[in-house]
């Protein structure tokens, strides 16, 4: 344990925030509400806002998609093959209260504490925005942080290195993706195929940013009860 997570955590378990403002935290924190969907549609926005550079932006979008896939693979691989590094939650060493802690039985026990794959995720759809859109990538990269990223810090679910690791790895991954050789080798023979086939690519594209919105826990369940049942 490092100071600086210490600090920041103990910081954060002092607040004493109302009970009801507590319960608020927890709740955002566990709908997709409040994180793909209010991101994934500015995407959307993008991609149908008339531009003079309107192939650009949607190359941008597709990389942007692309990179958030990578993103969301890359921090649960990470997680799982890195040490494995217990949740401030349920580290007796640290000796706080979170305002989760009647949430023990939360499915996090054994899912390793670094990186966070929510900030990998939603920082790296939020850097594309930026790319593209600078006011909205602003708000985009401070909705990130505020609303997804720091209630983890404050319920004990991931330590602010956690957070900031998996935000870094988030902006680099989007960065490489949408520079020029990377993105015409990539995101530009995607949009022509969409544009030779909108129907299945409108499809295809829904199919992903709603998997990116659950970040697949609804196809990882499935998969994880097939797995068990044989």
């Amino acid at each position: 344990m490092n100071r600086f997570d210490t600090v920041i955590l103990g910081v954060l378990t002092q607040a004493h925030l109302a009970p009801l403002l507590n319960h608020a935290i927890r709740v955002m924190a566990g709908l997709y509400t409040f994180k793909g969907y209010l991101l994934i549609p500015l995407l959307w926005w993008i991609w149908f806002q008339p531009s003079e550079r309107r192939e650009w932006r949607r190359e941008m979008v597709i990389a942007t998609l692309a990179s958030g896939l990578i993103a969301l693979a890359a921090g649960r691989l990470l997680a799982r093959f890195l040490p494995f590094r217990q949740r401030p939650l349920f580290n007796p060493e640290l000796h706080l209260h979170f305002a989760s802690s009647s949430l023990r039985a939360a499915g996090l026990t054994d899912w390793s504490s670094f990186p966070s794959d929510h900030a990998m995720l939603w920082v790296a759809i939020a850097m594309g925005i930026f790319l593209v859109w600078r006011v909205a990538g602003i708000l985009a990269l401070l909705y990130a942080a505020v609303v997804i990223c720091l209630p983890r810090a404050y319920l004990g679910y991931h330590y602010p290195t956690d957070l900031l690791a998996g935000a870094a790895i988030g902006v680099v991954i989007t960065w490489l993706m949408t520079r020029d050789a990377v993105r015409k080798r990539t995101a530009a023979p995607l949009l022509l195929c969409s544009m030779r086939y909108p129907g299945p690519a409108a499809m295809l594209g829904f199919l992903v940013c709603f998997e990116l919105v659950t970040q697949f826990d609804d196809l990882l369940r499935l998969a994880h009860s097939v797995l068990h049942a044989t």
